[in-house]
């Protein structure tokens, strides 16, 4: 083998070898402050149902999950410039996000609710809710909702970075209501100490134009190899019992849903 042939061998080898690590690792972004879905332990590991799924996931696809933790704002920019290679982060499959990114099956599916001092009543939360201050995510399907429906019937919608944040200011006194899953608001709030004289109240919120379909896996448009390997895997994980056994660590009920 003369010099060239010898150059060109370990570039194939090279470039097979950085193709196969790629392929056995994949980059999945989390927010990590979003009860019981995902949240930091005492002592700084990430928990929490996405976060368990995902191993799940890896663990049957035979891949290495390499965790991201960032805000949930910036996740799809993140998969956009290849920061990341999937978002699992009780991302809402929803038409406008499948405009800029493409989503696995669903993984679960759960209402949203409104949260506010125990006793209070919404019927119509276009009425009930007008000039009052409610705390939304920002970028989340709840923004998008309250900012189409809400904010033009004169709710008064504050945006934070985390649910969490809006979990504090409506403890504090600083907001009327919030809406959000309405299990991440039950178990992370309503159920906490912080949360003691509030109560989950009004309808459940689940229009599909806005809440589309579950929450699933977000990928790069295009990418749908990721798509159906992903979306195997979560049939794999519901077949084999692995799911079931995920979901029994942090619910007492079916969240995959209908």
């Amino acid at each position: 083998m003369n010099k060239t042939e010898l150059l060109g061998a370990l570039a194939l080898c090279a470039f097979s070898f950085l193709a196969h690590a790629d392929e056995d690792s994949l980059r999945i972004g989390i927010e990590a402050a979003y009860p019981p879905f995902s949240f930091k332990t005492p002592e700084g590991n990430v928990s929490g149902f996405d976060y368990d799924i995902g191993n799940a996931l890896c663990e049957e696809m035979k891949v290495k999950c390499e965790w991201v933790i960032q805000e949930f704002d910036g996740m799809i920019p993140s998969l956009k410039v290849r920061k990341i290679d999937a978002v699992l982060s009780s991302m809402s499959i929803t038409e406008d996000r499948m405009k800029s990114v493409d989503f696995s099956k669903k993984y679960y599916h759960t209402p949203g609710k409104f949260a506010m001092k125990a006793g209070s009543v919404i019927n119509d939360p276009l009425v009930d809710l007008k000039g009052k201050k409610l705390g939304v995510q920002r970028s989340s399907t709840y923004d998008r909702f309250a900012t189409e429906q809400l904010e033009k019937a004169g709710v008064v919608v504050v945006r934070y970075g985390s649910q969490n944040e809006a979990f504090l200011d409506l403890a504090s006194g600083r907001l009327d209501a919030t809406l959000a899953d309405i299990v991440n608001t039950d178990e992370s709030f309503i159920k906490t100490p912080a949360g003691q004289g509030f109560a989950l109240t009004g309808p459940d919120i689940n229009d599909p134009k806005y809440f589309g379909r579950g929450a699933g896996i977000a990928v790069r448009k295009g990418d749908s190899a990721n798509v159906a390997r992903l979306s195997a895997a979560i049939d794999a994980i519901r077949a084999n019992g692995k799911y079931q056994q995920v979901m029994a660590r942090y619910f007492a009920f079916d969240i995959y849903g209908e």
